[in-house]
């Protein structure tokens, strides 16, 4: 111990020893020593060592440190040590040592830590200690291994187990300095690795990460707030199943706080302004363009229902906010509203806070036009007009709208007469960006492209107007010396590039372009001649302007047909001159840049060249306008030729599929209809089964209770009668005489309604007879006098030909034939009455025979209500008989009474019952 003491205070007597022999005896000490006291001390020794002798006392101590953190789990001040020890041997980054640097350092170390994983696995263990000087040290160690070698540590860490869950505590621990460092672990933790990202996503960790933004005061929070949204960053950027399973837990609703900034907005800390900056960042990852469109319009109708939507809008138009957050702002609605119609039209709807109140469209472009704007804001604004119009038709047309003649409004700014100040100012970004914007509002939508050829503009005093279109057209060729001894490519890039949007796949605005006569000379003038690098850029614009004159060209113009187009091109540039220039557009370095994402990002004004959904479009049209020059006309014949065999193959295909759907949806219905037939077949036989199952119950007891009824009866005797009470018999008397009575009436309705139903059926059989003979007798009339009408048009048939024939009738033969018709016509006629006439008796007869069959049918409901009357008799008199047979007397058979029987059959049972009764009334008489 006074040895330790000696090494630490400086006291010791005798030469000192230098860094690494001292080292070399602590890790002996730490190595031999067997009282715990005496390694502590010595691990403790080579902490205050680590940071000055961080080399010596990692290549000789770092394997008895991690032995005493296997050995000594029950010391917490000893692990404590050896954490720190490690992490300062590690994650020093203070000064360079013997040349060697920290990065080497830091790697060097880590490697030698990792190269067992199971150290990373005791690491981890460590962490569950609840013990301050434990926990804390081990959650540093860990973040600085991450730090230096994170893809190793994140493998080893993920097939660990529980290896997220222990590091996931840390967030609920409720010392903040742990809490906070576990924010850290799992930043580095969560890096580039979707595996790990998914568990700490469903570890909970996006309610955890919320609560604490919360507590922590949103927006207004310190540095903590800062990292929970870089961890949720890490978490929900390019992971489509955590930014899933984020909308669904209805974690975006969470979110609309954090932008509730206030009316104050002159006080904005730099720490605010981060968090807001990271926030706006956090919701544009949940509508990123590259995200999948499903999920991304998923997101923006969660942020349009719970108002994130409304608050971004509320900041962008509020005032005193800083420009980086103002510049973020817009670019998160610009994604929010990009593509989705309902949110697109809420923010046509917002207005600025001005006097008088002007759309927020409006007010944006007013900023991007005026040049005295920071260029990101200008940037931002335009991306913001973009995604407002992107897939928008109705936003283009009210944007249309605002330059036609009809509907301009001198007394207020509108967003048309913006893009037409900016298309034509002085200031070559405002050019550039009111021509993209403008080619925005075309953009896939021909009606607007024929909308916009009426535009009229006033140049001058005195002169006409001219269309917008001519008046671009004569910027470029008119103006082109100016334009380039100023060196503005910039503004020329932007023209052509509306240009080209504007004509493309529009026949009638290339035939208005190509009826201004200086246009096509101009380009065939700009694409021959030999200029510079920034000129090829627009040789090579034009050259994509001249194929798609010659691509959507519809041959109205005589002057300026397909054939002479490519003619002219032969002659004065040369097939592959002009291939070569026009394949200069694809080659350029800012054009790869703007094809990467539809946000327009550049690092300085002059290198806004190129619009992303223009890239599209050249990329669609290169290759169409190389074929279409090299073609010859009776190739272009043949390939129209082809087209049309191709749409009639794909109309024919267009209808099998028609027929395949269906046949497929029949084929689904039978399918269901079949499921649904099983069903009921499997439930019938279960029911049949239950059925039978209860018939055979009824048949056993019918058995049981025929075996009693037999052994009462051969018990029985004859003195019970004797015993027999005198009401008993004086009731059974009052029954069987009501049943007589009973019987008489039925026996008399009966016999009435059997002669009343053989009388209707021998009317009914009358009447049918006769009606078929009727009918028979009219249908053969009706087709003699039908045979008679053909034979008598065939006859008017021959007098006409007959008549035409003869070229000089006889005077009297016309009226014989007309008069022939005439008594032809009216016999026709009459025949045609006398088919009335039977038809109307067929009518009344078929009404007649519908009659008696209703009578017939209540005649027979009536007769099966009687028929029912004498079954309940029949039940009656058997009840009867029983209770005779019961007193001991003699009972001779009833006679049967089925449920359907003739009517004489009927009458003889009735009667032979009567007779029954009188008997079963004389013998309960004698008994009495």
């Amino acid at each position: 111990m006074n040895f330790f003491r000696g090494v630490i205070s400086g006291q010791a007597a005798g030469p000192q020893p230098s860094g690494a022999e001292t080292i070399q005896k602590l890790c002996d000490r730490v190595a031999s020593s067997t009282l715990l006291e005496d390694r502590r001390d010595a691990v403790r020794a080579l902490k205050s060592l680590s940071k000055k002798y961080r080399m010596e006392v990692g290549t000789q101590a770092m394997d008895h440190l991690i032995n005493i953190l296997q050995t000594d789990r029950s010391d917490s001040e000893i692990l404590g040590y050896a954490l720190d020890t490690l992490y300062n041997v590690i994650c020093n980054d203070e000064e360079e040592e013997q040349g060697i640097t920290p990065h080497i350092l830091k790697k060097y170390f880590t490697d030698t830590f990792i190269q067992d994983p199971e150290h990373v696995t005791l690491l981890l263990t460590l962490l569950e200690e609840f013990d301050f000087h434990v926990r804390w040290p081990g959650v540093k160690l860990l973040t600085a291994l991450l730090k230096n070698q994170g893809p190793q540590i994140q493998g080893i860490i993920l097939v660990s187990p529980m290896g997220v869950s222990r590091l996931m505590d840390l967030l609920a621990d409720s010392r903040e300095v742990i809490r906070n460092d576990g924010l850290l672990l799992l930043q580095q933790l969560t890096k580039g690795n979707a595996a790990i990202q998914k568990i700490v996503a469903f570890e909970n960790a996006f309610e955890r990460l919320l609560d604490i933004i919360t507590e922590e005061g949103s927006s207004d929070g310190g540095i903590v707030v800062e990292d929970c949204l870089l961890l949720l960053l890490n978490l929900l950027k390019n992971n489509s199943s955590n930014q899933n399973f984020f909308k669904e837990g209805s974690y975006i609703q969470r979110m609309k706080p954090w932008f509730e900034v206030g009316d104050d907005n002159s006080g904005w800390s730099a720490q605010k302004v981060t968090n807001l900056h990271l926030m706006l960042q956090l919701v544009r990852v949940m509508v990123s363009p590259v995200n999948s469109p499903g999920a991304t319009a998923s997101c923006q109708k969660s942020m349009f229902q719970c108002g994130l939507l409304q608050q971004l809008c509320t900041i962008l138009m509020a005032t005193g906010v800083p420009a980086d957050i103002l510049t973020e702002t817009i670019n998160t609605v610009s994604e929010v509203i990009r593509g989705s119609q309902v949110n697109q039209d809420y923010f046509a709807s917002v207005n600025a806070p001005s006097n008088p109140p002007r759309p927020a469209i409006v007010v944006l472009l007013m900023s991007m036009v005026n040049e005295r704007q920071p260029f990101v804001l200008r940037c931002a604004v335009l991306y913001c007009f973009q995604c407002f119009l992107y897939k928008n038709q109705k936003g283009q047309g009210e944007i249309v709208a605002t330059l036609l003649p009809s509907t301009i409004d001198a007394n207020s700014i509108s967003a048309g007469q913006l893009l037409c100040g900016g298309l034509f100012s002085a200031d070559s970004l405002s050019n550039w960006c009111a021509a993209v914007a403008l080619a925005h509002a075309l953009q896939d939508n021909l009606t607007q492209k024929e909308q916009l050829l009426r535009v009229q503009l006033a140049t001058s005093l005195g002169k006409p107007p001219v269309s917008l279109l001519q008046q671009c057209t004569n910027i470029l060729s008119q103006g082109d010396k100016i334009v380039r001894r100023g060196s503005k490519v910039q503004t020329r890039v932007g023209l052509l590039m509306l240009l080209c949007t504007w004509i493309s796949n529009c026949p009638i605005a290339v035939t208005h372009f190509l009826h201004n006569q200086e246009n096509v000379p101009f380009l065939t003038a700009q694409i021959s001649e030999n200029l510079g690098e920034d000129e090829r850029l627009v040789q090579g614009l034009c050259a994509l302007l001249l194929g798609i004159c010659i691509y959507y060209n519809d041959n109205s113009l005589e002057n300026y047909t397909k054939e002479k187009l490519k003619q002219l091109i032969e002659k004065r540039i040369g097939k592959e001159n002009f291939v070569e220039k026009l394949g200069f557009i694809t080659k350029h370095e800012l054009y790869s840049r703007a094809a990467q994402k539809p946000q327009p990002v550049f690092p300085s004004p002059e290198q806004m060249l190129f619009d992303h959904e223009f890239t599209k479009l050249v990329k669609e049209l290169e290759g169409v306008i190389t074929k279409a020059v090299h073609k010859s006309s009776e190739e272009e014949k043949k390939e129209e030729e082809v087209k049309k065999t191709l749409e009639q193959h794909d109309n024919i295909v267009t209808q099998y599929k028609e027929l395949i759907r269906e046949q497929d949806a029949q084929l689904q219905e039978l399918k269901e209809q079949v499921a649904s037939m099983t069903s009921q077949n499997e439930q019938l036989q279960a029911t049949i089964t239950q059925q039978q199952s209860q018939i055979q119950q009824h048949k056993d007891q019918y058995n049981i209770l025929k075996l009693k009824l037999g052994g009462c009866t051969s018990l029985g005797d004859g003195s019970q009668v004797n015993g027999l009470q005198t009401e008993e018999l004086t009731q059974l008397r009052e029954e069987v005489e009501e049943l007589r009575k009973q019987h008489s009436l039925l026996q008399t309705q009966l016999s009435d309604k059997d002669a009343l139903i053989s009388s209707l059926v021998s009317i009914f059989f009358f009447l049918f007879f006769l009606s078929l003979c009727e009918l028979e007798a009219l249908r053969s009339q009706v087709q003699s006098q039908s045979t008679e009408i053909g034979q008598l048009k065939m006859e008017r048939q021959d007098l006409l030909d007959f008549s035409y024939i003869i070229s000089l009738p006889s005077p009297s033969s016309p009226s014989a034939a007309q008069a022939e018709v005439k008594n032809l016509s009216e016999s026709r006629a009459e025949l045609e009455k006398q088919l009335d006439s039977t038809t109307s008796t067929v009518a009344i007869l078929q009404t007649e025979k519908e009659k008696l069959q209703t009578d017939v049918q209540e005649s027979k409901k009536e007769q099966d209500d009687l028929l029912m009357l004498l079954a309940d008799q029949d039940q009656k008199i058997t009840s009867l008989k029983k209770r005779l047979k019961d007193l001991g007397e003699t009972v001779e058979k009833l006679l049967a009474f089925p449920k359907f029987t003739s009517k004489k059959y009927i009458v003889c049972t009735l009667t032979a019952n009567l007779l029954h009764l009188s008997k079963y009334k004389r013998e309960i008489r004698s008994v009495q």
